[in-house]
């Protein structure tokens, strides 16, 4: 995801990459790495000292859950407006990002998903909700994702939830005999959601509802990481407009 970033922002007539932050390929030149001619942009590890010198304005981060907290705290704290496509934060991660957020007068604008066809069926997911009372989610990614289930389904979910008013029936009734665990997957509001890690996806997401003689599927498929760059890009120029944090890229389509 950083090296398909980098591309669209360099790219991007109205954007200029100032900086870039990895653990890895450190001194090597970032649009290099991305495929594109070099840009004299060498990758660094020292966020606080990459958003000091380079005076940008936006950072976007696609890392790791157990990294992602601290390096949207330091952008706050340098005042610099951040993306942020990284999932796993906690609830109580999210309360304090809005906080922080709120006190330096720095927008943050945290995604689970950047695919314009992947929001557009979350959102409608949300409008299939007041029709029904059972609901579950597949959701399928490649096999080095760091979380599970996706941010996206959990995502999903509450809005499935939302719309409804009301948690969705659980199907496990008592005449279902469960003879392996885990084997209905996570509930997350009254919605089963089930993950899926293997090679072949990028990501892709299933919605499933169900009432009496009839089923309504709503799917998402990601082929490539390109399909999230629009969204990113978007995202990057709408973020400053934002105030505190905003959740979700449907908040500024």
């Amino acid at each position: 995801m950083g090296r398909e970033v980098t591309k669209a922002v360099v790219q991007a007539d109205d954007l200029t990459l100032v900086a870039a932050v990895d653990v890895s390929h450190l001194g090597e030149d970032a649009a290099l790495l991305a495929g594109l001619p070099a840009a004299g942009v060498h990758i660094g590890k020292d966020l606080p000292a990459a958003l000091g010198a380079s005076g940008a304005q936006v950072a976007v981060d696609f890392t790791a859950p157990d990294v992602v907290f601290d390096n949207i705290c330091c952008c706050l704290e340098q005042k610099v407006a951040t993306v942020v496509g990284t999932t796993g934060l906690s609830s109580a991660q999210l309360n304090e990002i809005a906080q922080r957020a709120e006190s330096a007068c720095t927008p943050v604008l945290i995604a689970p998903n950047f695919a314009i066809g992947a929001v557009l069926m979350m959102l409608f997911a949300q409008q299939a909700a007041k029709y029904f009372d059972y609901a579950e989610i597949v959701e399928l990614h490649h096999e080095k994702k760091l979380d599970a289930p996706s941010g996206t389904a959990l995502k999903t979910a509450q809005m499935i939830s939302a719309a409804k008013g009301m948690p969705m029936i659980s199907s496990n009734g008592e005449k279902t005999k469960i003879t392996l665990a885990g084997v209905r997957g996570g509930v997350c509001d009254g919605v089963h959601v089930h993950s899926v890690r293997m090679p072949g996806f990028v990501a892709s997401q299933e919605v499933i509802f169900g009432a009496a003689g009839q089923t309504l599927t709503i799917r998402h498929d990601s082929i490539s990481r390109e399909s999230f760059m629009p969204g990113v890009l978007l995202a990057i120029r709408k973020v400053r407009e934002l105030k505190g944090l905003t959740v979700g890229l449907e908040n500024i389509l």
